[in-house]
């Protein structure tokens, strides 16, 4: 029961980082009783033996729907739903001018870069805790977690300069949590170098995404769906 509370917990945290600035307490905790649905729906698909894990075995396809820690039933669940909800509640007052998208930066970057940190901890216990025991998957997770996070995040600094961009630590917090997403549903069975394989391409993916988001006039604040999105699909 705990393990599922906190697993839906931070699916219906992730779009609170695309409509922040723009709803109030009381909608939150309405928003909070309808994202249940949806992710109890699809959490039995892939982590109940439905459908979707039943896949290899009824179409020979693999093993079927395999999420180790929920990158597919938690953050990309959260990121369609953060995408919805940003179209929903339109941009902030001031972030297009005259159809443009104007930056708004975040006002403190040492609480960035400090909440990315307090994150990425927690996330050791939620890969590795998804073993459900002390052995040898959880020290895998617990490796190659931290792999890809430390690649996607070099990745999107490297990117960052070879554009012509001033290399930011705003930028290197989205990519380390960008890696961390991209390796949750494989945490426990793959290599270190698959693990350094999927924080790259996340990372590119969605560095890209981040650059297309304004054409979008869709305003995530934090780029939820980028990171946590496109990072759970990938």
């Amino acid at each position: 029961f705990f393990f599922m509370m906190v697993f839906m917990d931070t699916t219906a945290t992730i779009p609170t980082g695309t409509m922040a600035e723009r709803w109030s307490w009381k909608n939150f905790c309405l928003y909070g009783l309808w994202v249940a649905l949806p992710y109890c729906i699809y959490a039995n698909w892939v982590w109940g033996g439905g459908w979707l894990a039943q896949a290899g075995k009824n179409w020979g396809l693999g093993h079927g729907a395999v999420d180790f820690a929920g990158s597919g039933v938690v953050h990309a669940m959260g990121g369609a739903i953060a995408l919805a909800g940003g179209v929903i509640v339109g941009p902030r007052i001031g972030k297009y001018v005259n159809g443009k998208a104007r930056p708004i930066p975040g006002h403190n970057i040492p609480m960035v870069v400090v909440g990315t940190f307090i994150l990425a901890f927690g996330w050791f216990g939620f890969n590795a805790g998804s073993s459900l025991a002390a052995n040898d998957m959880a020290v895998r997770a617990f490796v190659n977690t931290n792999i890809s996070s430390a690649t996607a995040m070099m990745t999107w600094l490297f990117v960052d300069g070879a554009m012509g961009k001033k290399r930011s630590a705003a930028g290197a917090a989205i990519g380390a949590v960008v890696g961390l997403v991209a390796i949750t549903p494989a945490a426990g069975f793959v290599t270190v170098g698959q693990s350094i394989f999927f924080g790259f391409v996340a990372s590119l993916v969605s560095y890209t995404a981040v650059q297309l988001k304004s054409k979008t006039k869709i305003d995530d604040t934090l780029d939820v769906f980028p990171c946590h999105g496109l990072g759970g699909i990938v």
